[in-house]
């Protein structure tokens, strides 16, 4: 027998593990642009590169609450529909913190470029 709650949450979290996954190359991009660039040795790039370090500790969480959700590690999975449903919202929330400070990076890379 097949639970349509658990395909459905299964399916979820393979489009997450994607989303997380883009946002990861994206983060690790504008690191090496900043490095290779010399920007990260200017005060501007310093400030970037903290804030694509905030980034990656957002996704340092994500990972865990994804692997909380897919019943993997020490820590048991959530049984309540509202407790996955508030794990997705905080998923939410903390990939689009991590686009948003690896976006604002580009603009200063852009910005100190020029």
């Amino acid at each position: 027998m097949v639970s349509l709650t658990e395909a459905r949450l299964a399916r979820r979290l393979i489009t997450y593990r994607e989303r997380l996954n883009r946002v990861v190359g994206a983060n690790k991009r504008a690191v090496g642009r900043l490095y290779n660039s010399g920007l990260l040795f200017t005060k501007d790039g310093s400030r970037a590169g903290r804030d694509l370090l905030l980034a990656h500790q957002h996704l340092l969480r994500v990972v865990t609450l994804l692997d909380r959700l897919s019943h993997e590690g020490d820590i048991p999975a959530p049984r309540k529909q509202s407790e996955v449903d508030s794990i997705f919202l905080e998923l939410d929330l903390l990939l689009q913190r991590t686009s948003d400070l690896t976006e604002r990076t580009s603009e200063v890379f852009e910005h100190l470029k020029q």
